[in-house]
């Protein structure tokens, strides 16, 4: 692999080329994890939506999201009728905030397992969980992400089924005190979710130093900070 070549295997954004017939023949790094959570050919009908009329390239600048990756444009280009490539740029998914999460050493797992315990007693509401073990323990105030979580069940009514990720964000840190740290989430899917209640969960998450994503689920993104 030249070092060219390298640059585009470990781009940030995703990029993705299609022969004629939708077939995907090359692809980098983090389109395969972008794969995860579309298909290729919902990104082979984009990039033939968006190419330009003649051979070349053309940069479309407009809003898409995809699990949890947010992008905020798109370039497809091709110089014949046999293969068409797509990059998407993502777009900044979140800020954590510069203060530095303050608590107790917790286990991760445990707080969500005690969460989603509470709230099946006596209830029709199934639960999936699909964790990353590799999480370890981390400082953080409990109580107050127990509340971000009460909050956030409120929204879920007249669900019969909530999906609950924790997972390590590959490749992404934030710096404390010039310590760099890296990043995890947690996210849960409902079935579908009250919007109107998102302003009062978004102010309930900055007032506690979480920073949470929001669209068709919820993602709390936190530090991993040990000690």
């Amino acid at each position: 692999m030249t070092f060219e070549q390298q640059w585009l295997e470990y781009d940030y954004n995703p990029f993705i080329v299609f022969n004629d017939k939708g077939k995907i023949t090359s692809l980098n790094a983090e389109a395969q994890f972008l794969l995860g959570f579309t298909t290729p050919h919902e990104l082979f009908e984009l990039a033939q939506t968006h190419a330009s009329i003649n051979f070349g390239f053309k940069t479309t600048f407009l809003q898409l999201t995809y699990g949890r990756y947010n992008f905020f444009g798109i370039t497809i280009g091709y110089d014949s009728e046999d293969e068409i490539g797509i990059k998407l740029y993502q777009a900044p998914s979140y800020k954590l905030t510069t203060k530095k999460p303050e608590g107790e050493l917790v286990n991760i797992y445990a707080i969500v397992d005690l969460w989603i315990a509470s709230h099946s007693i006596n209830s029709n509401l199934r639960f999936e969980k699909e964790y990353d073990p590799t999480i370890p323990d981390i400082i953080l105030n409990s109580n107050n992400l127990i509340k971000l979580l009460n909050k956030i069940y409120l929204s879920f009514e007249k669900n019969t089924l909530i999906k609950t990720k924790i997972f390590y964000r590959v490749g992404e840190h934030i710096k404390f005190d010039g310590k760099k740290y890296s990043i995890f989430s947690i996210e849960i899917i409902p079935e579908s979710l009250k919007k109107e209640k998102i302003p009062e969960i978004k102010s309930i998450a900055e007032e506690n130093d979480f920073y949470i994503e929001t669209g068709k689920s919820f993602v709390i993104n936190m530090p991993m900070i040990t000690s």
